[in-house]
């Protein structure tokens, strides 16, 4: 049995990620503000994790052999999560995105079309962070959630006081109605419809996780030995070519397309630069990953089930 500590996991997989802990006997606590109870037998700190004299005291003598930072999203959080945790806890895994190897949010290495990108290409360690930029502005932080990720892990990266690790999620799908972000679901209404999805004219592969398996691998990193970035995504790229068509086959409809001009705004999914991540490190360190078409077809009839439901 562990002591883990999450913060977040109120929703989707973070929330099946704390019940997948606590069902493997580990003792867990949840730190959020409130807003959703976690399950029974799960110990729950209501804090605003960005107010640090808060935290520390709800924190109390309290130590862990890990901490899943499920919600860390600038570096001004990660300071003060650095802070709060020394010396509290063994390891602290915080969970990142795809995003942070976007080339249109960084001038970051070239990596040849087709070509899986490795989590060298943006190295923690060497990334710089500035505490001082507006990150408490909400539009400013959409229209920088890329670097504000990049520079969260460089500020746990040279922390000191635990083991960081970071796992860089690939774009996560299924679910149905937990799935908050409503991108399936996107595909889903507008076939059924039989309305266009706007693609670019070039459009790239991109990858995917599902969220049970991304909840797997949160699991897996809170007991490994690891530090830095891993990235987490199945095997088989897809672009948005091959979502349209997935849902359209189950629909019974035709995926109908427009192309949009280059630059523009496009469906989910649809890419118009690559950053396709390599899995090679998680799977070296040990880690199994499925194929996109084991649970593609999974997602989608869950995502078809949501469009089909009643709103009222």
């Amino acid at each position: 049995m562990q002591r883990i500590c999450v913060i977040g996991g109120s929703r989707y997989f973070g929330k099946l990620l704390v019940e997948r802990l606590r069902a493997a006997g580990h003792q867990v606590t949840v730190i959020n503000r409130g807003s959703t109870r976690p399950p029974d037998g799960v110990e729950h700190l209501v804090v605003d994790r960005d107010d640090e004299g808060a935290l520390t005291a709800a924190l109390d003598a309290r130590t862990f052999d890990a901490v899943v930072d499920q919600v860390c999203y600038t570096p001004v959080q990660a300071a003060i999560a650095a802070r709060a945790f020394a010396g509290r806890t063994r390891r602290y895994v915080m969970t990142s995105t795809i995003e942070v190897y976007d080339p249109a949010t960084a001038a970051l290495p070239v990596v040849p079309s087709g070509t899986p990108v490795p989590e060298e290409n943006v190295d923690p360690a060497t990334w710089r962070a500035s505490l001082d930029l507006p990150w408490h502005d909400d539009a400013y932080l959409e229209a920088h959630y890329a670097e504000g990720k990049r520079q969260a892990e460089a500020v746990l990266a040279h922390a000191g006081g635990f083991a960081f690790a970071t796992v860089r999620s690939a774009h996560v799908l299924g679910g149905g109605a937990r799935d908050f972000t409503g991108r399936l679901a996107h595909y889903a209404a507008r076939i059924t419809r039989g309305e266009e999805i706007t693609v670019h004219a070039k459009a790239l592969p991109t990858v995917f996780i599902h969220y049970e398996e991304l909840a797997d691998l949160l699991v897996w990193a809170t007991a490994a030995d690891f530090t830095g970035p891993v990235n987490a995504c199945s095997d088989g790229p897809l672009d948005v070519h091959d979502i349209a068509e997935a849902v359209a086959a189950q629909a019974g409809r035709k995926a109908v397309h427009r192309t949009v001009p280059a630059g523009a705004e496009a469906s989910p999914f649809s890419f118009d630069r690559h950053y396709a991540m390599s899995n090679a490190r998680a799977k070296a360190l040990g880690f199994s990953f499925s194929r996109t078409t084991d649970w593609l077809p999974g997602a989608v009839t869950e995502a078809l089930a949501v469009s089909a439901a009643p709103t009222d």
